[in-house]
């Protein structure tokens, strides 16, 4: 078993009309023991970025501390909010400069630009970034997820209709997983707000 899927994860972002949704399953285990099911794994930078992190649950909330402090320095420095494609480029070498030892996680990032334009993507745990204009996937259950997201995505979806695909992308997926699921956490993001929502999923 890799050590990416030793507590198990799935994450998921997709774009809307002006809009995007991030969403995770809730389960922390080890390997196939249940320790936790109601476990964070998307954070909140500001009100129009969101991160998650999906690999070894320690080294997660390692990385998101050292965001969450980079960000209050640019914040300090800069007096405004960190764009997203900024914020892709910090986490990237955040991540490059532990290259020979790394944090052993996948990001997936999602924001809203200029003129609220929605900005997604992924990297691997040495920073090399990939960017979609659709979705993108991270985690154990990545496969069965780009299934059926492939499946189910179209672009220009308003924020409710998003919700409802991203939410069903979720949970079918992390159906075919035995590592993740016990639910998921859902955030939809537009310009004006910020929802979120848990979703119950099969308990076993």
């Amino acid at each position: 078993m890799s050590i990416f899927e030793y507590n198990g994860s799935a994450l998921v972002a997709m774009v809307g009309k002006n809009c995007f949704a991030i969403a995770s399953d809730r389960r922390l285990g080890v390997q196939l023991q249940t320790i936790a099911t109601d476990f964070q794994r998307i954070y909140k930078i500001h009100d129009k970025l969101f991160i998650g992190l999906s690999g070894l649950a320690t080294d997660t909330q390692t990385l998101h501390q050292r965001l969450v402090f980079r960000h209050k320095l640019y914040e300090l420095r800069e007096e405004r909010d960190m764009k997203p494609e900024t914020f892709a480029s910090l986490v990237s070498a955040i991540l490059y400069e532990k290259r020979f030892g790394p944090y052993l996680c996948q990001p997936v990032i999602a924001g809203l630009g200029d003129d609220d334009k929605p900005f997604i993507c992924t990297m691997d745990s040495i920073g090399a970034k990939e960017l979609a204009k659709d979705f993108v996937v991270s985690g154990t259950a990545s496969e069965s997820l780009y299934g059926a997201c492939e499946a189910m995505f179209k672009p220009d979806m308003g924020p409710e209709e998003l919700f409802e695909t991203i939410s069903q992308a979720l949970l079918s997926s992390v159906d075919r997983d035995c590592l993740s699921g016990w639910g998921g956490h859902v955030y939809v993001v537009t310009p004006t707000e910020v929802t979120e929502r848990i979703l119950k999923g099969r308990m076993d």
